[in-house]
C-alpha cells in the first residue's frame, strides 16, 4: 500500500520522469498530469493526499487550478513550484493557502521533504515529542527531589506546563499517563513546600518570600508607570498559566511580550481573599481592620468583590501615587465588554487603567453546573481551547487590537487559577462551616489531617478571624472537600470539575505578562 497518492501537474511533465520515479520508489504514487483542467477533473473523482503545481502552464494557471482545487476540497494540500520568484507571486500563493512553495529547479530531496513535512509532521513532532519528554523526565525527577525555593517551584511549575502543552502533539497515551503521574507527583512535593513555608511568607518570619497577591501592584504594576504612556493593568479572573499559553499566541500578534513570569496567589485561592489582597495591597486580615464596613467574610449578606476600586485608590495613596490618574472598569457581561470597546480609546488620556475580566470565571463555575460545559470542556486540552476560542472573539481583544498602534504598556494577570478535581476528602461542621469546596472556616470542623492543610489560628494565613475558635482548612492536589451527608451525591457531582481555593501549582502559580506595542 502507498504511503501516499501524489498527483504531480507540470506541462513539462516528461522532464521529470526521474523525480517522479524516486518518489514511487520512496513509497508514493504519482499520478501525472499535463494541466490544470485535467487536475480539477481528476482531484473531483479520485482521492489525493497532496497536488505537486507547476504555476506557469498553458490555459489555466496554477494560481487558478489551486482555487479551483480549493472549491473541490479544501483540504487538499497543495504545494506551488515555479521558476518565478517575484514576491507578489509569493503573496498571492500564500494567500491561496498553498502547503509549501518551490523555486524550480527542485532536486529530489527538497521534494520529498516537503511532503514528509505536510504529510509526516503529526506523527514526526509527536514521536519527536516523546523522546524529548523521556530524555527531560529524570531532570524533572530531580528537581523535584532537591528541596527546590519558590523561585524553582515557578519553573518546574512552567517546564510542567510546557510539556503538558506538547503532549498535546503526542499520540501516545502511554506517555501522557506518565506525564500526568509525574504532575500529580509535583503537586505532591508541592503541598508539602506550601505548608512548610506559608505561614513564614505571611508573617515575614523568612528573609524572602515571593511576590504574592498582596505585594503583586508594588512590585510587578506600579513600576511600569511612565510620564506619556498609559499603563493598562489587565486582570482575568481565574486564567491559569497554560490557559495564558494559549491565548498567547493573539495577544503576540499586536503585542511583543517583554516579559513572562509568575507569581503566588494567596490562600484562599479565591476572588474574595484574592483579588482583594491584589488591589488593597494588604492582606485580607488587614483589610478587615482597615476597611471594616467593606469586608465581607464568606458567611456575611451582600457583594465580596464590590469595593476594589476603593482598595486600589487607598493603595495608590499610601505608596505615595495618589497623584496617577486611573480608570477602573469591571467587565461581567457581554454588554460591559461591548461598552469597553467603545470607550478604550477615551482611557488612553490616564496614567493607569485597571480592566477586571471576569469571563474564565463564570466558565469554570458554570461548566460545573452546566453538563454541555463539562462534555466541551471534559479536561485541561478541552479547557484551555475554550478559552483560546473566547478570548479570540472577546471583547477585551477588539479592544485592545483598537489601541495596539498607541503608545501603551499592558501588564497582564489574575488572581488566582483552578484545578481539577478528583479525589473526595471528608470534612464535618457546624452549620455555620463554609460550602466551598477547595477550603472552608468554621468552628469545630473534623477532617483527616493529612488530607489538607489547617490553620487554627486564622491570623498565621493572613486571614481575618469570623468567630471565635475560628479555623481555616485548604485542600491540597485535586482533592475536594465534601460532607458526610448526601456524599456519594455530591462526590459524583462535583468530581472532575474545575474548582480554587486550595494548595496547588495551578492554583497558586499563576501569570503576570508584560507587554508594550510593536
Amino acid at each position: 500500500m502507498a504511503l501516499a497518492k501524489i498527483l504531480w501537474v507540470d506541462d513539462e511533465i516528461e522532464s521529470l520522469q526521474s523525480q517522479i520515479l524516486f518518489l514511487e520508489s520512496k513509497g508514493y504514487e504519482v499520478n501525472a498530469l499535463t494541466n490544470g483542467f485535467d487536475a480539477i477533473d481528476f482531484v473531483k473523482e479520485n482521492p489525493v493526499d497532496v497536488v505537486l503545481m507547476d504555476e506557469t502552464m498553458p490555459g489555466i494557471t496554477g494560481l487558478e487550478t489551486l482555487a479551483k482545487i480549493k472549491e473541490v476540497n479544501q483540504q487538499i494540500p497543495v504545494v506551488l513550484i515555479t521558476k518565478n520568484e517575484t514576491e507578489n507571486l509569493m503573496d498571492d500563493a500564500i494567500g491561496s493557502q498553498i502547503s509549501d512553495y518551490l523555486i524550480k529547479p527542485v532536486n529530489p530531496n527538497q521534494v520529498l521533504l516537503s511532503l514528509k513535512k505536510i504529510l509526516d509532521n503529526k506523527r514526526l513532532v509527536a514521536e519527536k515529542t516523546t523522546t524529548a519528554y523521556q530524555q527531560q523526565f529524570r531532570n524533572l525527577f530531580m528537581a523535584l527531589n532537591s528541596s527546590p525555593d519558590y523561585n524553582e517551584w515557578m519553573d518546574i511549575y512552567k517546564k510542567l506546563v510546557y510539556w503538558e502543552l506538547e503532549m498535546e502533539k503526542s499520540d501516545s497515551p502511554e506517555m501522557r499517563e506518565v506525564f500526568q503521574t509525574q504532575k500529580n507527583e509535583a503537586n505532591t512535593e508541592f503541598f508539602k513546600f506550601i505548608s512548610k513555608h506559608y505561614a513564614g511568607w505571611i508573617s515575614k518570619k523568612t528573609a524572602e518570600a515571593p511576590v504574592m497577591s498582596h505585594t503583586l501592584m508594588q512590585f510587578k504594576v506600579l513600576p511600569h508607570l511612565e510620564k506619556g504612556t498609559s499603563l493598562f493593568f489587565i486582570l482575568i479572573d481565574n486564567l491559569r498559566f497554560d490557559q495564558w499559553k494559549a491565548i498567547q499566541p493573539i495577544f503576540a500578534e499586536n503585542f511583543r511580550i517583554q516579559e513572562e513570569d509568575t507569581f503566588y496567589s494567596i490562600l484562599p485561592t479565591a476572588t474574595q481573599y484574592a483579588r482583594n489582597a491584589i488591589f488593597a495591597g494588604m492582606l485580607p486580615v488587614d483589610i478587615e481592620k482597615q476597611f471594616h464596613n467593606e469586608w465581607k467574610n464568606d458567611d456575611e449578606e451582600g457583594g465580596k468583590n464590590l469595593h476594589e476600586e476603593t482598595f486600589l485608590r487607598a493603595q495608590l495613596k499610601r505608596l505615595k501615587k495618589d497623584h496617577v490618574k486611573v480608570s477602573y472598569t469591571k467587565v461581567l457581561n457581554n454588554q460591559a465588554g461591548l461598552d469597553l470597546v467603545n470607550n478604550i480609546h477615551n482611557l488612553l488620556t490616564n496614567d493607569l487603567n485597571v480592566i477586571v475580566y471576569n469571563f474564565v470565571d463564570m466558565l469554570s463555575h458554570a461548566r460545573t453546573e452546566m453538563e454541555v460545559l463539562k462534555e466541551l470542556a471534559s479536561d485541561e486540552m478541552s479547557y484551555r481551547s475554550i478559552t483560546q476560542s473566547w478570548f479570540e472573539h472577546s471583547p477585551l481583544n477588539q479592544a485592545l487590537k483598537k489601541i495596539a498602534d498607541k503608545n501603551i504598556k499592558i501588564v497582564l494577570a489574575t488572581d488566582h487559577g483552578s484545578v481539577r478535581v478528583k479525589t473526595p476528602c471528608k470534612v464535618v461542621g457546624d452549620k455555620q462551616t463554609t460550602a466551598n469546596l477547595r477550603y472552608k472556616h468554621g468552628r469545630n470542623l473534623n477532617y483527616e489531617q493529612k488530607e489538607v492543610l489547617a490553620f487554627r489560628d486564622p491570623k498565621e494565613a493572613g486571614l481575618p478571624v469570623p468567630t471565635i475558635n475560628s479555623s481555616y482548612i485548604f485542600a491540597k492536589e485535586d482533592g475536594y472537600l465534601c460532607y458526610p451527608n448526601n456524599y456519594n451525591y455530591y462526590v459524583n457531582y462535583y468530581r472532575n470539575t474545575f474548582q480554587h481555593g486550595g494548595i496547588s501549582l495551578e492554583e497558586m502559580i499563576v501569570p503576570v505578562i508584560k507587554m508594550q506595542r510593536k
